[in-house]
């Protein structure tokens, strides 16, 4: 991991990083979506993940900056217990992780290019409402893509999908680990592994040498997370 000008820098590996997902959830009250989302933001966080990814590209503005809001509350008053903060992500709207003073904002490779948010993200009126530990990241599907957004300045990269999962299906054939693992010697900032992430395979990632783990299913349908969390913490640190 490179130190220059990275926020990650010296933070201990794995990062865990829980991506929202309520419409794949077994809501209790189907009418209300995001109240069941947000009490599932609570639980994950608790268990002790480290950044909860908000991942709901149909939402209003309105409805996202609230969701973001009540997340960065929830990250705050669950942080108070622990010795680890826990950051925020916003996917692709860097205009709502500004005004709502998220921790960072995620983008795709079709997105805003990440470039592009670095310089938004430096300017002068920005930075008088989010801190220098802002993070850009940004989702690679391809060698190129991850070196790219390294260049560009990103701060970490998701890759994938590693193993094959539904949700990242539209991305092809899933990249397996001799892929992950070309990235992750090809790069100096922190890759995080994503698609078809399990307990069982989080130790092959780690071996393949990703700094941490992605996930929607893994975190939001374990019936036991904080076991799985730790487990996983265990198998990187072993």
């Amino acid at each position: 991991m490179s130190t220059r000008n990275n926020p990650l820098a010296g933070h201990g590996s794995p990062l865990l990083c829980y991506v929202t997902d309520r419409r794949s959830l077994a809501a209790a009250n189907p009418a209300e979506p995001l109240a069941e989302l947000t009490q599932k933001i609570t639980e994950i966080a608790a268990a002790g993940i480290d950044w909860v990814q908000i991942r709901e590209k149909d939402l209003t503005v309105r409805e996202l900056a609230d969701l973001t809001g009540q997340s960065l509350r929830i990250a705050k008053n669950v942080a108070a217990s622990r010795s680890r903060p826990i950051r925020v992500l916003l996917n692709d709207r860097l205009d709502v992780a500004i005004s709502e003073r998220a921790d960072g904002v995620h983008l795709g490779e079709r997105s805003l290019p990440v470039g592009q948010a670095k310089r938004l993200i430096r300017s002068a009126p920005v930075k008088r409402t989010i801190g220098e530990s802002f993070l850009a990241g940004v989702s690679c599907h391809s060698l190129e893509a991850a070196q790219q957004a390294e260049r560009d300045g990103a701060d970490y990269i998701f890759f994938g999908p590693v193993f094959a999962t539904p949700s990242k299906a539209i991305f092809g054939a899933p990249q397996g680990l001799d892929r992950l693992a070309q990235v992750c010697r090809s790069v100096s900032i922190p890759v995080l592994a994503i698609g078809g992430i399990t307990s069982e395979n989080a130790t092959a990632c780690r071996d393949a040498g990703a700094a941490g783990l992605a996930a929607i299913r893994m975190f939001q349908d374990a019936r036991h997370l904080s076991g799985v969390v730790a487990a996983i913490r265990q198998a990187f640190n072993s």
